[in-house]
């Protein structure tokens, strides 16, 4: 990267530098993510977001790390609905698995050589008995033995540690109150923990980057609705990972992101670029389609400078778009109006589309359409029978989408007083 696109990248992250300032975020990753050789870029990632002022919890498994010691100690593990039936000799490995990969992890979060990403950071890692577990008992006639679930998460304790400046530390072990230790599901004490401190993000680390789709690609945002659809289709981790996620967008999490801890600076990409790199899951659509506020002109401005400069749209000041912002509707993603269209009423049953705009690195994502149906919702709404619009540029976007060629002769009267011959638009109808 070169200087200027640098500052260029550094400049347009600097919003989400603030709006994460001051934020909880849970992070969650696998035993193998421990074990992969990007994991040292994984934590430098999250020093930085510690030095940005971000607070977060970091919760990890140790799956491979207890195979491993079950193995070096010859011992097989059962498992039932893939979760390992963890009897006495598995316990003790839990506890030495765990143990080694807190450590590990602490290590690594203590780095600060000379020369390096984490060098003055300083951080501090606090790990403790924060997390209450019960035994999962006996299912299917399996008995479970020290498996274990999330009871209750000391989210006050936290949260006091954190306001502190500290990164705590959570193990996928909990205690009973009666001094018992259980092994648990790391999926099942991130979403916990990420429900009772009410973090602002559950960011889920995995192998793969986000959750696949039919054709096995990454499937970029989905909501609550459109997860529980899709989950039936997934198997192993990638099921895991979505029903914690659903979990706990449905008990007050605002957004869970999948990630995959291979790619190098996921976590980054993530929270700090409007496109992402693996699966945002909130509660409604990412992009927000609303009618227009006032605070929208300078955003709508910005949006429609360029095409006017083309001269694919007619010039509007800034005193005609305040005059005018309650005709509009636009598309929101992340404080930023990717997309406009306004509603212009001529007639008691003719009503103008005007100003559609898509900003060039949102073209092709359907907004032009999401503006037009709701454009259409409107006019129904307000009992027009035609909507017209004029363009110079875009006539074979609106013939795809059931406009008609029509004369200016047919348009309303006072439109028709508007029209500029100069530009010559060619004009088109569409009944509602």
């Amino acid at each position: 990267m070169n200087p200027t696109d640098y500052v260029q990248w550094f400049r347009q992250s600097s919003p989400y530098i603030n709006a994460h300032r001051g934020k909880t975020f849970v992070i969650m990753f696998e035993g193998d993510a421990i074990a992969d050789d990007n994991f040292t870029n994984v934590v430098q990632d999250i020093a930085l977001l510690n030095s940005l002022g971000v607070q977060l919890v970091l919760v990890h498994g140790a799956r491979p790390q207890i195979d491993s010691v079950l193995s070096t100690l010859n011992i097989q593990s059962q498992f039932h609905n893939d979760l390992r039936v963890t009897d006495a000799q598995a316990l003790n490995a839990v506890k030495a698995a765990v143990g080694m990969v807190k450590a590990d992890v602490e290590s690594r979060l203590s780095v600060g050589l000379p020369n390096s990403p984490m060098h003055g950071a300083r951080i501090r890692v606090v790990s403790g008995n924060f997390v209450t577990a019960k035994p999962l008992g006996v299912i299917d006639g399996v008995d479970f033995q020290h498996t274990g679930e999330v009871r209750r998460i000391e989210h006050q304790a936290i949260a006091e540690l954190l306001a502190q400046r500290n990164i705590v530390l959570l193990s996928c072990v909990g205690y009973s109150p009666s001094g018992e230790m259980f092994n648990l599901s790391v999926e099942d004490v991130a979403q916990h923990a990420a429900v009772s401190l009410r973090a602002d993000k559950l960011i889920i680390m995995g192998a793969r980057a986000g959750l696949p789709d039919a054709d096995n690609d990454t499937i970029k945002e989905l909501t609550c609705v459109d997860l529980e659809q899709h989950i039936h289709s997934l198997q192993g981790e990638p099921r895991h990972h979505a029903d914690a996620a659903l979990k706990a967008v449905r008990q007050g999490v605002p957004r869970v992101h999948l990630l995959g801890y291979q790619n190098d600076g996921a976590l980054l990409q993530e929270l700090f670029t409007r496109e992402g790199t693996g699966t945002l899951v909130s509660q409604y659509a990412y992009d927000q389609l609303r009618a227009a506020r006032n605070d929208d002109v300078a955003g709508i401005l910005e949006l429609l400078r360029p095409l006017e400069e083309q001269g694919i749209l007619v010039r509007r000041s800034r005193e005609l778009l305040e005059n005018e912002i309650h005709r509009f509707y636009v598309i929101e993603r992340d404080g930023m109006i990717t997309a406009c269209a306004a509603l212009y009423p001529y007639s008691d049953d003719q009503a103008e589309l005007a100003c559609v705009a898509v900003h060039q690195d949102y073209r092709g994502t359907n907004r032009g359409q999401r503006l037009l149906e709701q454009i259409e919702q409107e006019a129904r709404r307000r009992s027009y029978k035609q909507l017209f619009v004029l363009t110079t540029r875009t006539a074979h976007w609106f013939v795809e989408h059931g406009f008609v060629a029509g004369a200016v002769e047919a348009l309303p009267q006072e439109r028709q007083r508007l029209y500029n011959w100069q530009r010559n638009s060619k004009v088109f109808f569409k009944p509602l």
